[in-house]
Parts: C-alpha cells; sequence; structure tokens
C-alpha cells in the first residue's frame, strides 16, 4: 500500500503528461514557456489571484515574498509553532527573529489568541519590530483568517499565506492561495498539487510586489532582462517540464481530486469514530485533506499502533514529530513567556495514515480494520 500514490495518479493521467513531456522535449524549450505561462494564468485564475509567478520550490517562494516585503534584521516574524522548518527558515536567513505561537486544538492552526499575545510580549519587550505573520493551512485545513487579518490590522503586521499543503481548501468560500499580501505554494510531488521535482509559485494581488518578486526570482533583473540587474536576488524558476506535468493535474485535482479526497477523509471518519480524536474539519470552508492524521492517548500508544500497521504494509508518517520551538536550531530563541502546550501535546500524539484520491474503499477498510485491532 501506497502512503501517497503518485503512480495510480499517473496511470490515470498518463496520456496527458506523457504528451506534454513529449511536447517539451520536441521543442527544446526547458526554461520558461508556454506550459510555465499557461500553468501561471490558470493557477491564478483557480485560487483567485491577479498574479502568479511560478519557482523553483516552496521555499523559494516564501523567501521571494520574505525579500520583497522588507523582512530582515530587527524584525520578528510570528509563526505557528506546528509546520515545517521552511515556513520561517527564509526570514531567519534574512535576519529576522521568529516568533513561535501555539495552535488551537480545534484545528492545529495559529492559535489567533497565542499570536496577539506574542506580539504583545514582543512590543513590551521592545527589542524587536513585529513585521509579519506567516499563517500555515496546517495539513490542508485552512486557518480561521477573519480572527488572523483582526490581529494584524490591529497591530500593523504583514499578513503572508503558507498555502504549501492547502492547495484545492477553501474558507469561506475562498480559495485557499488569496489570503495576505502575498501567498505560496509548494509543488513538491506529494503536495495535493506536485509535480515530479520540485517546484512552487507566489501569488499576489499587487502589482508592483508582482514585478520585485518575479525579478527576484531571477537574479534581481530589470526592465532590460536578466543582464540588467537592479537589485539581489537568485534563481528560482519553475521548469517547463514541470508547468507541462502540472497542468493536466491541476486540470484533474479541480475535476475530481479534491472531492475525491473529501470522499476518503469521510469514510475514515465512519470507520474511525469512537476510536480516535479525528482530524479537525473547517465549520466554514473546505479541507484539500493533505494528510488524514490521527492522535494516540500518548507517545507509547503511537509507537505501538505504528508497529501493528507496519506488520499489516500500512505506510504512516508523523507531520510533525517536534515543534519549531524545540528544534536544536531554534532552541536558543525566546519563547515570550508561551509555554506551547497544545503544540507539544499534538506532536507528542500524532501520526498520518494512508490519504490521497486513488485510495479505494478495500484499501480503507484494511487501515480502518488494523487500526482498531491494534488498539
Amino acid at each position: 500500500m501506497e502512503f501517497i500514490d503518485l503512480k495510480a495518479q499517473y496511470r490515470a493521467l498518463k496520456s496527458e503528461i506523457d504528451a506534454n513531456i513529449q511536447a517539451v522535449l520536441d521543442a527544446g524549450q526547458f526554461i520558461g514557456g508556454a506550459y510555465v505561462e499557461a500553468l501561471e494564468e490558470k493557477l491564478a485564475a483557480y485560487v483567485g489571484r491577479k498574479h502568479c509567478i511560478a519557482c523553483g520550490n516552496g521555499t523559494d517562494a516564501l523567501q521571494a515574498a520574505y525579500m520583497a516585503l522588507g523582512v530582515g534584521a530587527g524584525d520578528a516574524v510570528f509563526c505557528p509553532d506546528v509546520t515545517f522548518i521552511s515556513s520561517v527558515e527564509p526570514a531567519y536567513m534574512l535576519g529576522a527573529v521568529p516568533v513561535f505561537c501555539d495552535i488551537s486544538p480545534d484545528s492545529y492552526n495559529l492559535d489567533p489568541a497565542s499570536l496577539e499575545r506574542q506580539v504583545r510580549a514582543v512590543l513590551a519587550e521592545g527589542r524587536l519590530t513585529p513585521k509579519a505573520v506567516v499563517a500555515v493551512d496546517f495539513l490542508g485545513n485552512p486557518c480561521d483568517y477573519d480572527a488572523i487579518e483582526a490581529v494584524c490590522e490591529k497591530y500593523g503586521l504583514l499578513l503572508l499565506e503558507d498555502a504549501a499543503q492547502s492547495t484545492g481548501a477553501s474558507y469561506k468560500g475562498r480559495m485557499c492561495g488569496s489570503f495576505g499580501i502575498v501567498s505560496t505554494t509548494s509543488f513538491f510531488p506529494a503536495k495535493t498539487l506536485g509535480c515530479y521535482g520540485d517546484g512552487g509559485a507566489i501569488f499576489t494581488d499587487d502589482d508592483l510586489l508582482a514585478a520585485w518578486m518575479r525579478s527576484i526570482c531571477v537574479h534581481g533583473k530589470g526592465p532590460g532582462g536578466k543582464y540588467d540587474n537592479v537589485r539581489v536576488g537568485f534563481n528560482s524558476r519553475l521548469d517547463n517540464l514541470q508547468a507541462a506535468i502540472l497542468l493536466p493535474k491541476l486540470d484533474a485535482l479541480a475535476r475530481h481530486e479534491i472531492r475525491d479526497r473529501q470522499a476518503a477523509a469521510q469514510r475514515y471518519a465512519a470507520g474511525l469514530s469512537g476510536a480516535f480524536p479525528l482530524p479537525p474539519v473547517p465549520a466554514q470552508g473546505q479541507h484539500s485533506w493533505y494528510q488524514y492524521t490521527l492522535l494516540a492517548e500518548d507517545s507509547g500508544q503511537r509507537e505501538r499502533i505504528i508497529r501493528r500497521l507496519d506488520e499489516e504494509g500500512i505506510p504512516t508518517n508523523i507531520y510533525y514529530p517536534t515543534p519549531q520551538h524545540a528544534l536544536p536550531v531554534f532552541r536558543g530563541l525566546a519563547s515570550y513567556g508561551e509555554t506551547f502546550p497544545h503544540a507539544t501535546d499534538y506532536c507528542s500524539r500524532t501520526f498520518s495514515i494512508p490519504m490521497h484520491p486513488y485510495l479505494d474503499e478495500t484499501q480503507q477498510e484494511k487501515v480502518i480494520r488494523a487500526l482498531r485491532e491494534a488498539l
């Protein structure tokens, strides 16, 4: 059994993907090109943004956003304590200081109350300037943007949306990727929209920011092209080949894959109700179901469950085993009084089971049976 079955997806989309790959090889245009332009246009329309800038990966997308927004030394960037390091890593590399916030046990997302406490604590200390918030739609569950935007507006903070796990999700009728002054996503192969290598994209409605970020991604190019360097940037471009692969995948995502993920999640919920705390579901939005995550009673029970599933040939994963504040690289940072009880509890108990749009009922029945037997 596959944890995320990319081979099944390829079989379903093989003719379209193969035809596009062959067209790129025949044309011999590998950097930039018609497929990249088409993907940017279709993604912008799908998400509901004016601009889409395709780039090399999701981390580069965040770095370009942080650079364009002027994030740097002396700035505080507020981030949920449970996410992948890439959400705040580029800001840290630019000299900003990550300030972690606890998560809400009702969503596993950034807790707006913890965010406001941390902003006030940074202001009271007076050492850093509160600059930006990066909100992560964790595992495909959209954030509470009404509450987060209210905190940002109150304290004059820039809002970035890290939608690397939530392409296809929505909040109150708006697609994830459409929130904040800038939003970013990743096309890592396992994502809900993934290529066959690395890739990413940046979204904004701001014309000037879009121009800056497109420039940053090509060595700070100016109006005269890549040899007319007007700012410091870096090299981060999506290959035409990857864009050619992503286009049929985007179409499948919009036509049926999100729907099929929803159906798989509903089957799990029906089969596991009462056995485990089930993943949170947004009251006013749509989950993308990038992962399906359960909570064990404690880390010991989690180890026993994972071991039993492994014996049955059922793969699992943990997203994520360590909260950000406890990572070795960040242990020296100030916590500003937060003790992160919800993040610490979540990381000690979470585990994820197979989830993808090509998961059939027979496979899910095997997973459900093994989980109940493990208890």
